[in-house]
């Protein structure tokens, strides 16, 4: 590109950093609209790393550090968690700004360089995970980041920058933003480094980039011996062992459709066989290192959508800029039918760029919606959170509690279906059916307050049989020492507890089943006691000893 693309590339994107930053930090909190628990999950770690404490160390989370690092370093400063978590995107994007501007202007024409440095800023700043449900939502936020991440180190290892930019000086700059990328994928999620990591090492190697590679794979080494530094060597063990629990969770093994409908079922289908026409058109158009890389990317664009809550295939928004991209490498192949391979990558990536639009949109448009936000219609979600009142729920969804049960077991009057589980037996009693569905906020304060006036909260821990332990959040009890903000399985922190709290009506029932499972064969080995010290319509409390 001349001088002045890379003015006008710079301007853009630096337009676009404004516009899409300053609409989200000009509020005047963060307005949650839905995804409440995983907001609270979010909020149990970057409170307790605001503490001094280091996850998978202090706690049990399969989420790297770096998702909350810099979230918690605000909050230690002393803004509060909504203003912090603004603030942080838009400071995240600021540093990506002159990376993304350096890798895409290098290699892109100046249109398709501006047009993909703007999906990583959408990605970056955005208040919604994807999809097309507009409500605002903190959750995921980590799954963004690293798809920012990935985006970024993929385009630079696939498309080799232009033989004007092309020294022993760029190849290194190259090579430390690819190793800064990969390496906050492996602190971010490491799904995403464990199925990107070995196709962005053949794609460099095959584009001939092999000073950046080399760079690469030493900032990664120095930045993990940093982390190593300062945290022990511990910390990779544990890390280790956090995502070997989740792997093995029998709780909640993939939170959305199985992995052979994200690959072939009806949604997902035209966007995987927009992928594999791209592989076919760039092999028949002689950019066969091209189509290798995406070959090999294929598996792992699939399994992280798999992983991903929503499974929002937003790989295919780098699928249209990889094809735009090789199309300059690809020959001008012509099929025996008369019409160009070349030219087909052209409709693939039209392909891809249409099936990916509304989640686009949809993450483009949200911190422009949140500005407009009536704060008349949102309450704290922390009551007694002090400067955390910054953090807002829409009332409806806060203050409204809905539960639902099972009305061929309340009733008498309809015959019970043969084929629902069995129900939840503890200590002999068969706890009713019921889940929590909305007002998650209103029923753990609620619960809280009832066990502070019954004099049992100062100093204690509690362990609930649930899928979140926030309950320390809003009030005066203490978060589980190796306890785990989000189940996944086992007893994680139960050394710790002084009580077992048995909600009547669990956010998921699975969760309260397998842990009072795991507890009553603790008792019957005769390694824990419980006794009950108080029973309300909402909950049940054992005393742990």
């Amino acid at each position: 590109m001349t001088q002045k693309s890379w003015a006008v590339l710079a301007a853009f994107l630096t337009l676009t950093w404004l516009v899409l930053g300053g609409a989200a930090v000009l509020s005047d909190g963060l307005y949650v609209g839905k995804h409440e628990g995983d907001t609270l999950h979010v909020i149990q770690i970057v409170l307790r790393m605001a503490q001094g404490q280091l996850p998978h160390l202090d706690f049990m989370t399969p989420i790297g550090m770096l998702a909350f690092w810099p979230i918690a370093m605000l909050v230690k400063a002393g803004l509060g968690v909504g203003t912090a978590f603004l603030w942080t995107q838009v400071l995240v994007a600021a540093v990506f700004l002159p990376m993304v501007i350096r890798i895409a202007g290098s290699r892109l024409t100046l249109w398709l360089a501006a047009l993909f440095g703007f999906i990583v800023l959408v990605l970056l700043l955005a208040l919604v995970h994807g999809e097309s449900e507009q409500s605002i939502s903190i959750s995921m936020h980590y799954n963004r980041l690293a798809w920012a991440a990935a985006f970024v180190a993929i385009l630079a290892a696939m498309i080799p920058p232009e033989p004007s930019q092309f020294s022993r000086r760029a190849g290194a700059i190259d090579g430390v933003i690819i190793g800064l990328m990969v390496f906050v994928m492996a602190m971010t999620k490491m799904t995403y480094f464990a199925t990107f990591i070995i196709p962005i090492a053949v794609a460099l190697g095959l584009t001939g980039q092999r000073r950046a590679l080399g760079v690469a794979l030493v900032t990664g080494l120095v930045l993990a011996l940093g982390v190593t530094l300062c945290t022990g060597v511990d910390f990779w063990t544990a890390y280790l062992s956090d995502l070997l629990a989740v792997a093995g969770s029998e709780v909640r093994p993939a939170p959305g459709a199985p992995l052979s409908a994200i690959m072939a079922a009806p949604a997902y289908l035209a966007g995987s066989l927009a992928a594999v026409a791209g592989v076919i058109f760039l092999r028949l158009s002689h950019a066969r290192a091209g189509g290798m890389v995406l070959l090999m990317l294929l598996p792992g664009f699939i399994y992280v959508t798999y992983q991903n809550f929503g499974n929002d295939p937003q790989w295919l928004l780098l699928l249209g800029v990889l094809l735009l991209a090789l199309r300059g490498q690809a020959d001008n192949v012509i099929s025996r039918w008369g019409w160009s391979y070349r030219d087909g990558l052209v409709l693939a990536s039209a392909v891809a760029f249409a099936l990916s639009s509304a989640s686009l949109f949809n993450l483009m448009s949200s911190p422009l919606r949140h500005l407009r936000v009536d704060p008349v219609d949102y309450v704290p979600m922390l009551p007694r959170g002090g400067v955390h009142h910054d953090l807002l729920g829409h009332a409806a969804r806060q203050e409204r509690a809905d539960a639902r049960i099972a009305l061929d077991i309340e009733l008498d009057l309809l015959p019970r279906f043969e084929g629902r589980d069995p129900d939840t037996v503890f200590l002999g009693e068969a706890l009713r059916f019921c889940r929590l569905e909305l007002g998650l906020a209103a029923v753990m304060e609620t619960i809280t307050r009832d066990i502070e006036q019954a004099g049992l909260a100062q100093g204690a821990s509690v362990f609930p049989a649930d899928i979140l332990s926030s309950y320390w959040l809003f009030g005066e009890l203490e978060p589980l020492d190796q306890g785990a903000p989000w189940y996944y399985g086992g007893l994680p922190g139960i050394e710790d507890a002084d009580y077992l709290l048995v909600p009547a009506c669990p956010i998921i029932e699975s969760a309260r089943e397998m842990i009072l499972e795991l507890i009553e064969e603790r008792i019957e080995a005769g390694t824990l006691t419980v006794s009950e010290v108080r029973r309300t319509p909402l909950y049940t409390l054992f005393a742990l000893d």
